[in-house]
């Protein structure tokens, strides 16, 4: 029974800072617990190797209370998913219970990521704080192993859809829904294992809430709850109040291929700081569309947090209350705010494009505390086949790490999971891979001259490659960046774009959709060839010191001629630097740069596509001509403010040559009126065999 803390009329006694303190660390405590019990119970290589899972702790109103170092793309969507099983069993659950879903539509991220809710009541069967786990599945069902499919056009193809349903129901197994969902999932004994590791985590967690409550009682623990999301929230309020009032806007794209065509799709964002409150508005954004670029408002959501929180207060605590000062807007049926029956696998794409978008209006007001843009995209690869020496199917998922941005102080992190990854490691352990799988991992090394150029170098990706030892296989891979690069800011260089193709028998083979391929069917010696990509970015290349760029040539970050070309830095036979002939070649590249004036057109409508918008830029032929520019090039626009605006060009020769046009929205992202200058490059793109839609 749990002691008596309340005081005479059943107010309790004011809480003293040491027991709040106790308590809140308590309830974190519980949650590090659940993550070890998982690590040590799942089947999955996946969670235990590489740790997609996460924890969290409830209230009764289906607040989060706490979690740990976990997944910000898990535990920041999950109170949406944990609201929508509370409102579909409101008062009908009991001691017991237990609650499983994926679904993108109520609140998951993507299908392979199945969240189960743990009830917890007491004695008197009064609702307590409880638990919930999201993890990874590594399979799912679907048209593909790994149910990642690049090329879905329905959320039918990416796997077994879990509504809220009572998977236990008052202790009691629903053993014909449990049959139904593992007779739909590949290596369905992992999944079932899976499944039983974090039904473990949560009763684990049951026995620790019993204990607090019964040690405080159950007024001091909602109290300590309650006092520290408040203190949370201040203290996210108190650094919003600090930034200017006003609206900051950015757009960015996501690469759909419609038949075959690219056709991207707009994200675009208006931020309103308004006193100590932040709007997103995600007005304007593409309608969804039938490809994997969807996803939920909770997962895009998720990234602006990501980003806010990240640059304004990252070392404050992250629970319910950093999420009450960020509203949230969006258009329905939209890439960010997704309904039936559309692809919603892409939520990692979607959650780090809200990044960059975020990234790219926070630019505006503090560019000292935002980096270059991240790599931008999840990347995740699947290989899929049957293991003769296990005499069962496996399914090979991971997510090579790509670089981060560069930032005021130093140059980005190299292979590194990005901050919306939390504890996720950069790649699977090559023991684990092979020792469960029919795959040898034969290099992962940092990928030279991916990082984008800047005063800051953005960090470089990684190139890891996979041989398949069986006779055949099948690989998938759902990744973006693949052919709009991640951005650099304040004049600073894009990153290059994320690279797949199988070597066959001294043969490169590319992908005439980059970046997103469905079952392709694999053969033995076949190897996969992964290339992440590098982050953004910060400041002009120009002005990075030599001497940095001479010991990333010696160290191999960058080649010889992207230290000439990119960085203007020329070295001696001898390897040191060539000073002279490096303040010259600076100037001329200085020289080189194309500036060209601003006209503001606000009736013109810039953005073209077939279901995707994409913005596109006017160019007399001279014009074109200076960029080295062909129809459909892609190019930046640099402006005042630090992130760039991208637009494909449209070749027009009755375009006077003088100056370009832009929309009031162009105009307010680069911080320019008319007659402004702005600076033009043109971008390489990868060959795309169907070209762009129309």
């Amino acid at each position: 029974m749990s002691k008596d803390k309340s005081q005479p009329g059943g107010q309790a006694p004011p809480l003293d800072p040491i027991t709040l303190e106790v308590v809140c660390e308590g309830l974190i405590a519980i949650v590090k617990e659940m993550r070890v019990t998982i690590i040590r119970a799942s089947y999955s290589s996946v969670i235990y190797e590489y740790d997609d899972f996460s924890c969290a702790l409830f209230d009764t109103e289906g607040q989060m209370v706490a979690q740990s170092w976990d997944h910000p793309g898990h535990v920041l969507p999950l109170p949406w998913g944990v609201r929508c099983a509370m409102d579909d069993f409101e008062n009908d659950l009991h001691p017991g219970d237990v609650i499983l879903l994926n679904d993108p539509y109520r609140g998951g991220t993507h299908l392979n990521d199945v969240t189960l809710l743990y009830p917890v009541f007491d004695e008197q069967e009064q609702p307590m704080i409880f638990p919930a786990v999201r993890a990874h599945w590594v399979d799912v069902g679907g048209m593909v192993p790994g149910s990642y499919s690049g090329m879905s056009t329905n959320i039918y193809q990416e796997g077994v859809r879990i509504p809220p349903i009572k998977i236990i129901e008052r202790g009691r197994l629903n053993k014909a829904a449990m049959a139904l969902l593992m007779h739909n999932m590949r290596v369905p004994q992992e999944r079932e294992g899976d499944f039983y590791a974090s039904l473990g985590a949560c009763r684990v967690a049951e026995n620790r809430i019993g204990k607090l409550y019964q040690k405080y009682g159950r007024e001091q623990v909602h109290q300590a709850v309650a006092l520290n999301l408040d203190r949370t929230e201040r203290r996210l309020r108190e650094q919003i109040a600090k930034l200017p009032d006003g609206e900051y806007c950015h757009e960015d794209y996501l690469e759909f291929y419609n038949d075959g065509r690219l056709d991207p799709v707009l994200m675009r964002l208006k931020l309103t700081v308004r006193g100590d409150s932040i709007i997103a508005d995600f007005a304007g954004s593409n309608p969804q569309v039938p490809g994997v670029v969807n996803s939920s408002l909770a997962v895009a959501g998720a990234g602006v947090f990501v980003a806010v929180k990240s640059t304004l207060d990252p070392g404050g605590a992250v629970n319910h209350g950093a999420f009450r000062p960020i509203e949230l807007h969006a258009p329905e049926a939209s890439i960010v705010d997704v309904r039936g029956d559309a692809p919603a696998g892409a939520h990692g794409e979607v959650r780090k494009r809200a990044v960059s978008v975020t990234l790219g209006a926070l630019a505006q007001i503090i560019p000292e505390l935002v980096s270059g843009d991240l790599c931008g995209t999840s990347f995740p690869n699947s290989i899929g086949g049957y293991n003769k020496r296990r005499g069962r199917q496996y399914v090979y998922y991971e997510g090579p790490a790509g670089g981060n941005g560069g930032f005021l102080e130093a140059d980005g992190p190299s292979a590194y999971v990005n901050v919306d990854f939390g504890n996720l490691k950069s790649i699977q352990s090559a023991e684990s891979i092979e020792n469960e799988m029919p795959l040898l991992v034969e290099r992962s090394e940092l990928r030279a001259d991916s990082g984008g150029e800047g005063m800051r170098r953005g960090g470089l990706g990684m190139r890891r490659e996979v041989r398949l030892l069986d006779e055949e296989g099948s690989y998938s891979v759902l990744s973006d960046r693949a052919v709009i690069p991640p951005y650099g800011i304040l004049g600073a260089s894009s990153a290059q774009p994320y690279v797949v193709t199988i070597s066959r028998e001294g043969r490169e083979l590319e992908f005439a959709t980059p970046g997103k391929v469905t079952g392709y069917p694999l053969r033995e010696n076949d190897v996969v060839i992964m290339r992440s990509a590098g982050g953004g970015g910060y400041g002009d290349p120009l002005r990075r010191e030599p001497e940095l760029v001479r010991a990333d040539v010696v160290g191999g970050y960058i080649s010889l001629e992207r230290a000439r070309e990119g960085y203007g830095v020329v070295l001696r036979k001898d390897g040191g630097v060539d000073e002279e002939a490096t303040s010259a070649l600076r100037r001329k590249l200085e020289g080189e740069r194309f500036r060209v004036p601003v006209r503001a057109d606000d009736e013109h409508d810039p953005y073209t596509g077939a279901k995707g918008r994409r913005r596109m830029l006017e160019l007399a032929p001279a014009q074109a001509e200076r960029l080295d520019a062909t129809e459909d090039s892609l190019l930046e626009i640099l402006g005042a403010h630090p992130a760039p605006l991208r637009a494909w060009a449209r070749i027009n020769p009755a375009a006077s040559g003088e100056a370009i046009r832009l929309d009031a929205f162009g105009r307010k992202v680069l911080g320019v009126n008319e007659g402004d200058m702005v600076i033009l490059r043109r971008l390489s793109m990868p060959s795309i065999p169907g070209g762009m839609a129309r």
